[in-house]
């Protein structure tokens, strides 16, 4: 109990809990599916991989770097409350209110879909043509209500408790793991190679592929980094959610010890499969294909039929068995992502409704110790998001706004050793202030070059983050007056 009464968060989270909580929100449905675009952008096996690692890098020396603020600043909400103490409340909002509007409920939207989708391939009733329910605009279909209703039910399982919540992830983490390390066992040691001999031809010679024609174009001299920066939206995207640890820093055990090794062991694990499942679609597809290719091997990994390049890999193993084995997969991976994304997002709404930033209901904790109020807005939010099928084009804009706010945080370490230089740092980062300085640069370069050539997916994100300002105070001269 707090000292006014109320319940306060409870202790639950260990190294294992917090680790898995982070694997099991990185691994969703996109290791299964973006190599599959990136392909078509790069058009090269050796580029592909090498657009992989320069995420790996970025994402684990990210996560070593925010290491240093988890361990200064265990407090629920994570990178709310680091942005808000190296900067000003108007910074940690900004990234709170892009939070709730486009990043954590769009990310759950998409996945609560795709379960339904791929749900769908075990129970065929479950399917988008299968209209329930035609309002017009709106389109009530049989996915959305498994959908929607997967979405409840993880809310109200994490409305339980940080226990119950804890157990759930624990279970579906562990699971897909395994899962997931004997389909890439399998196609190690009984996949074919068919890949590797058609890869080889052009390992090292970048092209980008026309997606309606697969009409092959050179990529040469200097825009073969641009070429790969626009690629690594799709694996900086599959590598996201890993912070998400870091939201319930109130909940986890030790924190100043448990959270820099969980930050670091769980990117690495993760990040560590999603680059062996690529050497797999490597070695089993040839990269370059046909859009009309009649199999698999003739569609090769970039023209994967609806870009389901997981599927594609394991069919030469499984056969026509592939697509249930990779639905079943998607299905528990996806369920519990959506678990760790629900679970960690509402400690951030609890946090900005604690400064009164957001609905005050969503900043008390239920009986059981949880923001059931924060956990059950976040769900309505997400719900419409599936309804109204704009989540696939606000994730468009997530990886810019994502970068926008990483830099802006591992840029807070410089800020805070300056202004705090006294405060108790039980971590630090790692290879400070270099490796800290290269992320910042990697990075910007990144936004920089989406900036350019993909203005279509960074102009709007940044929108989003801009219209923060005036609702900050407007939501800000509300609170005075009542």
């Amino acid at each position: 109990m707090s000292q006014n009464g109320q319940p306060s968060f409870r202790k639950s989270l260990n190294l294992v809990d917090s680790s898995a909580l982070l694997i099991g929100t990185m691994i969703g449905s996109g290791i299964f599916i973006v190599s599959a675009d990136m392909s078509r952008t790069l058009g090269s096996p050796g580029w592909l991989l090498v657009a992989w690692l320069i995420t790996g890098f970025m994402t684990i020396m990210g996560a070593l770097n925010f290491g240093e603020l988890a361990a200064m600043m265990p407090k629920a909400g994570g990178t709310y409350v680091y942005l808000r103490e190296a900067y000003n409340p108007l910074t940690g909002f900004l990234y709170g209110w892009t939070l709730f509007m486009v990043i954590q409920t769009g990310t759950i939207a998409a996945v609560a879909m795709a379960f339904g989708k791929f749900f769908g391939v075990i129970v065929p009733w479950i399917n988008e043509g299968n209209i329930l329910l035609n309002l017009g605009p709106v389109r009530f279909s049989s996915v959305h209500v498994v959908a929607i209703g997967s979405l409840a039910l993880l809310t109200w399982i994490n409305s339980r408790g940080i226990r119950t919540g804890k157990n759930v992830q624990n279970t579906f983490t562990f699971t897909k793991v395994i899962i997931l390390m004997l389909l890439l066992l399998a196609g190690f040691i009984f996949a074919g190679s068919d890949g590797f001999r058609a890869n080889s031809e052009y390992f090292w010679e970048a092209a980008k592929l026309d997606r309606a024609t697969g009409i092959v174009t050179p990529i040469t001299g200097g825009m073969i980094v641009v070429a790969i920066a626009m690629a690594m939206v799709g694996s900086l995207f599959t590598c996201d959610a890993w912070t998400n640890v870091t939201f319930a820093s109130a909940e986890v055990v030790d924190p100043r010890r448990t959270l820099p090794r969980s930050l670091f062991w769980g990117t690495l694990i993760a990040f560590t499969l999603f680059f062996l499942s690529n050497i797999v679609y490597v070695k089993v597809l040839p990269l370059r294909g046909m859009p009309d290719g009649a199999g698999v091997l003739e569609r090769g990994m970039a023209f994967a039929t609806n870009d389901r390049l997981g599927t594609a890999a394991i069919s030469s193993i499984f056969g026509d068995y592939a697509a249930i084995i990779m639905a079943v997969l998607i299905v528990i991976s996806t369920f519990g992502c959506n678990n760790g994304l629900i679970l960690s997002g509402a400690r951030v709404y609890y946090a900005m409704a604690a400064d009164k930033l957001f609905f005050r209901n969503a900043g008390k904790l239920n009986a059981r110790a949880v923001p059931g109020n924060g956990l059950w807005i976040q769900f309505a939010w997400a719900s419409l998001l599936c309804l109204s099928g704009s989540y696939s084009q606000l994730l468009d804009y997530v990886v810019f706004a994502v970068l926008l706010f990483y830099v802006l945080t591992i840029l807070a370490i410089f800020v805070l050793r300056h202004r705090r230089p006294e405060a108790d740092r039980p971590y630090r980062a790692f290879g400070y202030p270099v490796i800290t300085a290269l992320y910042i640069l990697m990075a910007a370069t990144i936004m920089i070059i989406l900036l350019i050539y993909k203005p279509a997916f960074t102009w709007p994100g940044l929108i989003i983050v801009l219209i923060g300002i005036p609702v900050y105070y407007i939501w800000k001269r509300f609170n005075k007056t009542i």
